[in-house]
């Protein structure tokens, strides 16, 4: 990745974003690739194609094209990717979002990724523990279905997944050598210490412990990956302790499983994605959101 001394101002291209201070520029084309999480389902204002991918111009990878000045900028992001759509298309609502690597190419300067989530199944651990946890409001209803036979079947999912966020990230090594590749972790969902919120959030305590164990260890399979092929980890997990979904709104960065803000349930909301944003800029060394 080249990097210039100097910095155009780009907070008009994101209306209500503004700069604390100034940065390098990322020489060569900007390209997003990754899920929800990523793509910012529900948030203001939906745009791009095909429309089911749910992407938002407020997702942090566009507020990051407005922190560092890019040639060209790419978003290819998708609600309900896996690292299976890196490589093949993946039909939406709308149409068919091609695979997301091929927007990958030798001119490409720099590179965020989030995925896995969809790997180990998070729209079902979370709609399977919303049902089963409630049965056992002072056990861990959730954990123990799926721990059942002595198998923690997360565990093995998030080991199973490992290897294919590898396969990715040896893409995106080979399609452009020379691009900066930044993987984004998820940020913290539940709160990071202490019982959850029951029955606002209808996740017992022992599930909520549990729940929180499973997310830091995907968390760190994502960075022991990155570290493996030479690229960096951004922990957004870290930065957004306080801000879980039991937080009160304005607080809260992550919805709970009734929205109270524009965002998907149980996905970052506008606030999270601009805390997603400082966390990747400042890996970038660039300047970062102004409060």
């Amino acid at each position: 990745m080249v990097v210039a001394a100097t910095c155009v101002g780009l907070a008009a291209l994101t209306p209500g974003v503004s700069f604390a201070d100034t940065g390098p520029e990322i020489s060569g084309r900007y390209v997003s690739l990754g899920d929800s999480y990523v793509a910012g389902p529900l948030i203001p204002l939906q745009t791009g194609t095909p429309s089911g991918c749910l992407r938002s111009d407020h997702n942090y990878p566009s507020l990051v094209r407005t922190g560092v000045h890019s040639s060209q900028f790419q978003d290819v992001s998708c609600s309900g990717a896996t690292t299976k759509e890196m490589t093949s298309p993946q039909a939406v609502t709308g149409g068919s979002n091609p695979p997301q690597l091929t927007a990958v190419t030798k001119d490409t300067g720099l590179v965020t990724l989030g995925i896995g989530g969809n790997d180990i199944g998070f729209a079902d651990i979370i709609k399977n523990c919303a049902v089963k946890s409630p049965s056992k409001p002072l056990g861990a209803a959730c954990k123990d279905y799926y721990n059942q036979g002595g198998r923690d079947q997360l565990a093995e999912r998030i080991e199973a997944t490992a290897p294919k966020v590898a396969a990715v990230l040896d893409q995106i090594t080979k399609r452009a050598p020379d691009a900066k590749v930044l993987v984004v972790g998820y940020p913290t969902i539940l709160p990071a210490k202490g019982p959850g919120c029951f029955p606002v959030v209808p996740f017992s305590p022992g599930d909520v412990a549990w729940l929180r164990e499973v997310q830091g260890q995907l968390n760190d399979m994502l960075a022991d990956e990155a570290d493996r092929t030479d690229a960096e980890f951004v922990d957004t997990a870290r930065s957004s302790v306080g801000h879980d979904v039991c937080q009160l709104p304005g607080t809260k960065w992550v919805e709970g499983l009734v929205p109270t803000s524009p965002a998907a349930p149980v996905h970052p909301n506008a606030l999270g994605m601009r805390n997603s944003a400082n966390d990747v800029l400042a890996a970038l060394h660039t300047r970062v959101l102004a409060p």
